[in-house]
């Protein structure tokens, strides 16, 4: 298979973790007779530095070009700690999602039975995590209206949802149930919220048409506190833009590590590959950012495009390393293994593959029909 893709690494260490999603694909490349090509661009504070916007033309057209983009990380503390820069780095991600119309981000969870003692819950209570989040991407208050008084003493933002928008990503959510333990969990605040009010009416009326999927809903403040007590018990979650990422940042909390969370987020034409994990400024150009949810991330890509053995060959690989604990230092404790260790680790046994790794089992639904 041919594929182009393109590269936007962002800030901190988006281009560092972005690196080792890269070798990684080239070894898969090579190995399964595939090629690969990448087209590089600026996002983010490194974009508005040289060309004062955080996504220049260039970029979205590279990416609307590609067949895929792969993303690092964007956001830096000079703009995190500055509340009234009126052009910020994350604007430029946003636009992007926009733009190609990435309106389902597909968030897995999953403990992996090699890395369990990493999670700072118990063992008990961690087993057999396996979910996704399912988080609407292109609606909601991140894109809503937003105003401020002329005395910037009362700022407002409005948070819009269509029926539309809402039945196009609960489709996709009640389509995974089906393929995996067929329950769907609805996390809203109906109670309170009108466009939540009407999330629960548009998904109750859709799940009519999936009997065999069981359909709960939740409120937000319930769905955090159950999803620490029993994250086992959730299969997919389907929420709304802001909610979805509140609690895949808590799956992080789960497995212990915001290093290990890859997502995908998918539109009608394009489709974008990142991991869930922000800049982390404070680790840049240090080689100790964790590369797990970039390489997992690339992982998602080859499963989109079908490559069900060469996503399984790099899940299997990951778990290799965290069998042998060649990992970075926020997994399983101190480590004396950087960034690109790990990385070269990863990419070099990809087509070393153990019988014990059972890779039909365990593959956090990459190369499922979940997300293909």
């Amino acid at each position: 298979m041919q594929l182009k893709i393109a590269l936007l690494g962002g800030d901190g260490i988006g281009p560092e973790v972005l690196a080792e999603s890269v070798k990684c694909l080239q070894a898969v490349a090579e190995t399964f007779n595939h090629q690969f090509t990448y087209t590089k661009a600026l996002i983010g504070a490194v974009a508005i530095e040289k060309h004062h916007t955080p996504l220049p033309d260039q970029a979205l057209e590279i990416c609307a070009n590609a067949d895929a983009t792969l993303f690092g990380t964007i956001g830096t503390p000079e703009y995190d700690n500055d509340p009234s820069a009126k052009v910020r780095p994350e604007q430029g991600l946003l636009l992007l999602r926009k733009e190609l119309g990435l309106y389902a981000n597909i968030r897995p969870v999953k403990m992996f039975p090699e890395i369990i003692d990493n999670s700072p819950l118990s063992k008990k209570l961690v087993s057999g995590t396996d979910f996704e989040i399912y988080r609407e991407l292109t609606g909601g208050i991140y894109y809503g209206e937003k105003s401020i008084s002329e005395d910037e003493t009362v700022a407002t933002d409005l948070c819009t949802y269509s029926e539309i928008e809402i039945s196009r990503i609960a489709h996709k959510a009640f389509k995974a149930a089906k393929k995996r333990r067929k329950k769907l969990t609805l996390v809203d605040k109906a109670n309170v919220l009108e466009t939540s009010r009407l999330w629960r009416r548009t998904v109750s009326t859709i799940a009519k048409s999936y009997p065999e999927v069981t359909l709960e809903c939740l409120y937000i403040d319930n769905a955090a506190v159950q999803l620490l007590l029993n994250p086992s018990a959730f299969d997919i979650i389907l929420t709304d833009n802001m909610f979805g990422d509140m609690l895949s940042d808590q799956g992080s909390v789960i497995i212990g590590s915001q290093g290990l969370l890859p997502s995908a987020s998918i539109g009608e034409y394009h489709c974008m590959f990142e991991p869930v994990h922000g800049s982390f400024p404070q680790a840049k150009g240090m080689n100790k950012a964790n590369p797990v949810a970039a390489i997992f991330s690339a992982a998602l890509l080859l499963g989109h495009f079908g490559l069900k053995e060469e996503s399984k060959a790099v899940i299997a690989s990951v778990r290799k390393s965290f069998k042998k604990k060649i990992v970075t230092p926020d997994i399983l404790g101190s480590s004396k293994y950087g960034t690109d260790y790990v990385g070269d680790f990863i990419a070099d046994h990809i087509t070393d593959i153990d019988d014990d790794m059972n890779m039909n089992d365990e593959n956090i639904g990459l190369g499922k029909s979940t997300i293909i």
